[in-house]
């Protein structure tokens, strides 16, 4: 961070500096949050939320700032929590450093953590909220989404051919996409609170399912999906740090969670129970399938190799089309990463016709 001392000259370029900051760190399952304190027109201390367990953003700015926090405004991209869980709240550190104002852009959904704004003023503090909301909101949209939906944010990923395949005919697929496609999906991976795979895509390919990127302290949370208890439990996937999830809906096992059924809806009640706020769902077709059938996606994150298969595993898995309703996207980002193309959708829907 090299913005200390750098002269803001109005209250957007404060808070654009937090939006900026924000991004950077893996702080899934937690908010993505930056923060900037301005005392005198200077940049005297700054932070983002770099892991969930770390400090907050706001603690890191108010440690970089000491006493030059006193008297001075805080930007920060979202309300200041008013709660203690790993960490004590921010609304404590910010009245008891002497911040003058803080300035907030959106407002914290999750009723366990809000109210921090009220708090604040009741200690005196001026408070006002709304400054480029929009731009922060969308620096925040996996975690936000996820606090409005009541269920995690589901990002459909997936490598594929220009022929839409994802493996060859006798299963494997690796590798399809170049090593700087592989990079970006480890980001993605970080990004996320969890990844979810069938019982396939572990047997064939025994991925371990990590995200092996620089500042990634948390690993996601692994799930698997094993109806029918096709695997060992000693495939890669259980062997790495973190946890693994392995879900079945029948064959009871010690390692084992059972749920009634394996369909979407009830995978993602379960882990946001467990407080997974983000999901990556990697694979196979079939599981792919399911998910964009059922609705319950919020991104697809196509990475789009210039190779022909000709056959093989299609992204979608087996079957006919969906009928004369199809699905809807809006296509957010393109990117080049080496030789591959990153394609980014907003899942819109079934489209009636």
């Amino acid at each position: 961070m090299t913005n200390e001392g750098k002269t803001i000259h109005k209250p957007e370029e404060a808070m654009a500096l937090a939006i900026e900051l924000s991004q950077n760190g893996f702080p899934a399952p937690n908010p993505r949050v930056g923060c900037v304190i301005v005392n005198k027109g200077k940049v005297v201390g700054q932070g983002y939320h770099a892991y969930t367990g770390g400090a907050h953003a706001e603690i890191v700015a108010l440690q970089e700032a000491g006493e030059l926090a006193r008297g001075a405004t805080a930007f920060v991209t979202l309300e200041p929590c008013n709660h203690t869980g790993r960490t004590g709240p921010c609304t404590t550190a910010l009245t008891q450093a002497g911040v003058a104002e803080v300035v907030f852009a959106v407002n914290d959904p999750n009723p366990v953590a809000a109210g921090g704004s009220e708090v604040l003023a009741q200690a005196g503090v001026s408070v006002s909220s709304g400054l480029l909301g929009q731009e922060a909101r969308e620096a925040n949209r996996i975690w936000l989404t996820a606090q409005e939906k009541g269920r995690p944010f589901v990002i459909v990923k997936a490598a594929i051919t220009l022929d839409g395949r994802i493996a060859w005919p006798d299963g494997s697929s690796r590798w399809i996409t170049g090593e700087e496609a592989r990079a970006a999906a480890h980001f993605l991976r970080g990004e996320t609170a969890a990844i979810l795979v069938g019982w396939r895509t572990i047997a064939v390919d025994d991925p371990m399912l990590t995200a092996r990127r620089d500042g990634v302290v948390n690993q996601p949370l692994r799930v698997v999906l094993d109806p029918d208890k096709r695997l060992s439990g000693e495939e890669e996937v259980f062997r790495q740090p973190g946890e693994t999830l392995w879900l079945g809906d029948s064959i009871p096992s010690p390692k084992r969670t059972l749920l009634p059924n394996l369909k979407p809806k009830t995978i993602l009640a379960e882990l946001w129970n467990r407080g997974v706020t983000s999901l990556l769902v990697e694979g196979g077709g079939v599981t792919i399938r399911n998910f964009v059938e059922s609705g319950l996606v919020d991104e697809l994150h196509l990475f789009l190799a210039p190779r022909l298969f000709g056959d093989g595993t299609r992204w979608l898995g087996p079957g006919d089309a969906w009928g004369p309703e199809g699905i809807d996207l809006e296509l957010l980002q393109t990117e080049k990463v080496g030789r591959d193309l990153w394609l980014t959708y907003r899942y819109l829907g079934k489209r009636e016709i």
